[in-house]
């Protein structure tokens, strides 16, 4: 999904000019977001995997982001290059995208899609090409029990749990008749939306969301990560990187960051947060190979912001910085790293980072 074409009209309309834009990844140069908020352009995007089909897609409201951070309406709609077009042309483009600021794009030609769940960050829905203005539903507490089926998808939830979990305080007849009218009221709200299927199925005295019918963020960078690691272990480290940075992408945030004291999501959360780190050490490691030492570098103050605890991101950030010819900065890290430890966990360094410290040092001296 690499731009391999650039027109006046798209440099008019996005601020970028061609030589901007070639061979940049679609999604890093879009940016595109739904109108209610929630991104479209993430790994396994819905034009990316309608393209695969050799389907046509659109979307009739979005907007993206300009050169100079402006964020655009507009509209998109893909046509797919026929097989006997790309042999004619060595193979080089396998779809136009066509990007228009009106919203009066087609859509009929667009395949069903799942219902576009994201839960890394402000958890957000999307579905045929727009957002569900969630934040704005009048009864809160069916996103709130949404949220709780997504936490458990694939499996049934009996509904006593579901009530203790939404009205702990509340007389189980009562919650029971309030359960029922927020299902109700979830079901009505999809369908509103052109959801066409049953998501939330009963299953005996529980509530299952299918797994069949959601796409997942979570689960998509659950993937995606160790997919990473076994390309870099085989030594395929531009593929690597590749999928450590459509991990990245999907990452907006902590696992359903807007439900921080709830229990039934605090499991799936911190699995999640280990994913993160792996990721970052992933890209660390892809961006050191590359010698992309700045990068690098970025990445490990990233995830020592996160877990400080982690002294393998200290090492590499100091071997970066030492590769970069700054010692001083290496030094400097150090220092305040390990200031931090002390004082905020009352830890000490590993024998293990002293002797890298130690090293670079040594190495500074003597040059």
């Amino acid at each position: 999904m690499r731009i391999i074409g650039w027109n006046e009209a798209a440099r008019n309309l996005l601020g970028y000019s061609a030589e901007e834009v070639l061979n940049k990844k679609c999604g890093q140069v879009m940016q595109a977001i739904y109108t209610s908020g929630e991104p479209l352009c993430s790994a396994f995007c819905v034009g990316k995997s309608c393209i695969a089909l050799g389907e046509k897609w659109s979307t009739t409201a979005c907007r993206l982001r300009h050169k100079h951070g402006n964020m655009v309406p507009a509209g998109f709609s893909t046509m797919v290059v026929p097989q006997d077009a790309r042999e004619s042309s060595n193979g080089d483009g396998v779809a136009v995208v066509l990007i228009r600021t009106s919203n009066t794009g087609e859509t009929e030609n667009a395949i069903v899609q799942p219902l576009r769940i994201f839960t890394l960050g402000h958890f957000a829905l999307a579905l045929a090409g727009a957002g569900l203005d969630v934040d704005n539903w009048k009864r809160k507490q069916a996103a709130t029990l949404l949220k709780i089926l997504v936490s458990h998808v694939g499996r049934p939830v009996h509904r006593e749990r579901l009530m203790e979990w939404l009205w702990p305080d509340t007389d189980p007849q009562r919650a029971w008749e309030r359960l029922k009218v927020m299902v109700s009221f979830l079901r009505g709200k999809l369908r509103a939306a052109g959801f066409d299927g049953e998501l939330i199925e009963t299953v005996g005295r529980s509530y299952l969301l299918r797994r069949e019918s959601v796409w997942l963020d979570s689960e998509t960078f659950a993937i995606l990560v160790p997919e990473g690691w076994d390309l870099l272990r085989n030594g395929d480290t531009n593929q690597a990187l590749t999928r450590f940075e459509e991990a990245r992408d999907l990452c907006r945030g902590d696992y359903l960051e807007d439900e921080p004291y709830a229990d039934w999501c605090a499991e799936t959360r911190e699995c999640l947060r280990e994913f993160q780190l792996e990721m970052l050490a992933g890209l660390a490691q892809c961006y050191g190979e590359q010698k992309k030492y700045t990068e690098a570098a970025q990445v490990c103050r990233t995830a020592l912001f996160r877990d400080p605890c982690r002294e393998s991101f200290i090492r590499c950030l100091m071997e970066n910085l030492a590769a970069l010819g700054r010692t001083d900065w290496a030094e400097s890290q150090f220092r305040s790293w390990r200031s931090e430890l002390s004082e905020e966990y009352g830890l000490e360094p590993t024998r293990e980072t002293l002797q890298l410290h130690d090293r670079i040092v040594s190495a500074s001296l003597s040059t």
